[in-house]
């Protein structure tokens, strides 16, 4: 008794070039995929060692930073003062984010009081003052928002749908000031 194996199924219709394995072994193929390597292997290697390190909104001034920074760590001091009377009556919020409003306001006065002295500085420090002016403006709005009786959660401006608030810590990480970058966690 035989039996007859059933036959091998014939070459898909759908090869390239209606033969099997002609396009697995089609230079053009071969071309293409190792010049894709190729051109990955050198995106990383530029990527990796040779692409520029410098933070684009770095300032040369670093006189400037530093003082920046003294002024900011005062102010990031105090700021805890407001945080620690933190209170669930909107009344008594609405007041807390107004002082530490004018607080990061008078803050804000000290360090575009001195200018920077170098030409990066001086243009991107009025960008960077003209979005923390903004967040102060977010802020004082909100305690409006308190104080009529709107238990609303914080909300900020965007600009080009980036938060401001990562806009400022951008520029305050960019620069080593930290305690510049505006307060997180709490809106006092």
């Amino acid at each position: 008794m035989t039996t007859d194996a059933p036959a091998a199924p014939g070459p898909p219709s759908h090869v390239p070039g209606g033969q099997p394995g002609r396009w697995r072994t089609s230079p053009i193929r071969r071309v293409l995929l190792w010049g894709s390597i190729v051109l990955l292997v050198v995106f990383w290697i530029w990527a990796l060692f040779f692409a520029p390190k410098e933070a684009i909104n770095k300032i040369n001034d670093r006189d400037w930073a530093a003082r920046a920074e003294a002024i900011c760590d005062q102010t990031e001091f105090e700021l805890r003062a407001f945080d620690a009377a933190a209170s669930g009556d909107l009344q008594v919020r609405a007041d807390l984010v107004d002082g530490s409003t004018d607080l990061l306001a008078d803050m804000l006065d000290q360090l575009v009081a001195v200018t920077p002295s170098d030409e990066k500085g001086q243009a991107i420090v009025p960008d960077w003052e003209s979005d923390y002016r903004i967040l102060l403006e977010d802020r004082y709005r909100y305690a409006d928002q308190l104080r009529a009786g709107e238990n609303v959660p914080f909300t900020e401006t965007a600009v080009n749908g980036v938060p401001i608030t990562e806009r400022i810590e951008k520029f305050t990480l960019d620069n080593e000031m930290p305690s510049c970058a505006p307060p997180r966690g709490s809106v006092v």
